[in-house]
């Protein structure tokens, strides 16, 4: 007797997932629709491979002999560290300055695909996820910001959310200046800020606030350390974060609650030379956002920080605004789906001359999931083949024949090829192929020269209550006769119908 061979059991490693027909006709349907927006705006397409030279993403990388944390790597042959791409801007920096000679400056182009995160998954977090980003390398002026604002916006209309998102714009820049006139120097307070402020729409000022100082302690009784910062600091940093706020009476976008955020963030800079560069800087997008007519859905919101260190200028992020409950059953705006800003020094670590660079990232999963959520994502099953059964075994060569006929003319169409005569079964294949039709030749049609065609959207409920073979023939429901030589033209006019 001969020991039996263990079976490996079949699951996914955490972190990851698998993708349906109908998921993916679904986000495939979406993808076009962003697609033809970005190059509406004159963006072109450009693939980079999933692993890169270690070296090129240079972020996430520890000082071991093994650069393991952050990304997946692995050593070439030649000793050569590669790893998996983390994102797609650092790809794009790698093409774009090697192969800076011979293309177009500006460069606009837009990249979609996956990226992976070698990090601790949970819920809706994976290590495998997909991005669809639009980037301009080249242009220094803030008319480039302002386009990728605009181009985000007209991006979330063509996807129906018209209404129920605003893309919030701030500049870094600024930021630093504020952060200079409030004396918080360390790189640690810098991060530390930067995160409190990112979570003002969670905690509100006062939790801010609680960040900023000694620390925060939630519900549960975790504590987060805070920043350190005194009383003072705080205060100019929260008139900060409070800036964008309209006063009374003044309609947030509008032209006056644009000047008057800006007049403040002017106050808070001090003397600040990049604040100021980075408020002239909002100021120029504006106007811009005006006079193309998006003021309504571009908004200047100093509380967007933008996580990445790379940020050197104006950031931007796609915010949904319709509630969904969280995990505990509680009211939340969705939130981000998207997200960029400007990144002048990326290219550099390529080249010694400076290449100024601006774009934004959309998370196809989130976003895809947000659609779902308001009905503008369709999951249903995509149309299957028209499948030809086979009735007798011999005659496979007549069935293969009509298959090809089909195909010929455009239509998906394939011969049954399990293992089984049983009638049935046959049909029950197509049902789960979600077939639009199946053709059907016994002795009998080949003998009058007739087909049956079956056709599945009319009679799939009819089909699901008929227990056997017997009383399919006396139902036949959805169920008509045609010559054979009215094959292709009765299913074309069938599809047309259905």
């Amino acid at each position: 007797m001969t020991e039996k061979t263990k079976l490996i059991a079949p699951r996914l490693p955490r972190g990851f997932e698998d993708r349906t027909p109908g998921e993916i006709a679904a986000v495939g349907a979406m993808i076009d629709t962003i697609r033809q927006v970005y190059e509406r705006y004159g963006f072109d397409p450009v693939e980079t491979p999933l692993l890169e030279l270690t070296e090129t993403l240079g972020k996430f990388l520890p000082d071991t002999d093994r650069p393991n944390a952050g990304v997946f790597s692995l050593q070439d042959d030649d000793e050569q560290w590669m790893s998996l791409r983390y994102d797609l801007t650092a790809p794009l920096a790698r093409y774009f300055a090697e192969n800076f000679e011979t293309l177009p400056k500006p460069y606009r182009s837009y990249r979609q695909g996956y990226v992976f995160r070698n990090e601790k998954p949970g819920p809706g977090r994976f290590r495998q996820f997909m991005q669809f980003d639009a980037d301009t390398v080249g242009a220094a002026g803030p008319e480039a910001d302002a386009e990728m604002c605009m181009m985000m916006a007209d991006v979330m209309d063509a996807l129906g959310l018209k209404g129920q998102y605003v893309v919030r714009v701030n500049n870094r820049k600024v930021l630093d200046g504020v952060l200079a006139t409030a004396g918080v120097s360390s790189d640690e307070q810098k991060l530390t800020v930067l995160r409190a402020i990112d979570k003002l729409d969670k905690f509100g000022p006062e939790g801010v606030k609680l960040l900023l100082g000694a620390g925060r302690k939630d519900e549960s009784g975790d504590f987060t350390k805070g920043a350190g910062l005194s009383s003072d600091q705080i205060d100019s940093i929260i008139a900060y974060v409070e800036s964008g706020i309209p006063a009374a009476g003044v309609e947030r976008g509008s032209n006056a609650h644009v000047v008057s955020t800006i007049n403040a963030l002017a106050g808070l800079i001090g003397g600040s030379e990049a604040g100021l560069q980075g408020v002239q800087e909002l100021a120029s997008i504006f106007g811009l956002v005006s006079a193309g007519g998006f003021s309504d859905r571009v908004l200047l919101d100093p509380s967007v920080v933008r996580g990445l260190e790379y940020y050197t200028g104006p950031v931007f992020e796609i915010e949904l605004t319709f509630k969904v409950q969280n995990e505990k059953g509680q009211d939340v705006v969705f939130g981000s789906v998207g997200g960029g800003g400007r990144y002048d020094g990326l290219v550099s670590r390529f080249r010694r001359e400076p290449v100024p660079a601006t774009g934004f990232s959309i998370g196809v999963s989130r976003l895809a999931n947000a659609l779902k959520l308001t009905g503008n994502l369709k999951a249903s099953e995509p149309v299957g083949p028209v499948v030809v059964l086979v009735m007798d075994k011999d005659q496979t060569a007549r069935y293969q024949a009509m298959v090809s006929e089909l195909r010929n003319a455009g239509i998906r169409a394939e011969m049954f090829l399990g293992n089984t005569k049983n009638f049935g079964k046959q049909v029950a294949y197509a049902d789960k192929r979600n077939a639009p039709a199946v053709v059907i030749e016994g002795s009998q049609e080949r003998e009058q020269g007739i087909l049956q065609i079956k056709d599945l959207i009319a009679g799939k409920q009819a089909a699901a209550e008929i227990a056997d073979n017997a009383e399919w023939k006396a139902a036949r429901p959805g169920q008509f006769e045609i010559k054979r030589d009215e094959l292709v033209s009765a299913i074309q006019t069938l599809l047309s119908q259905q």
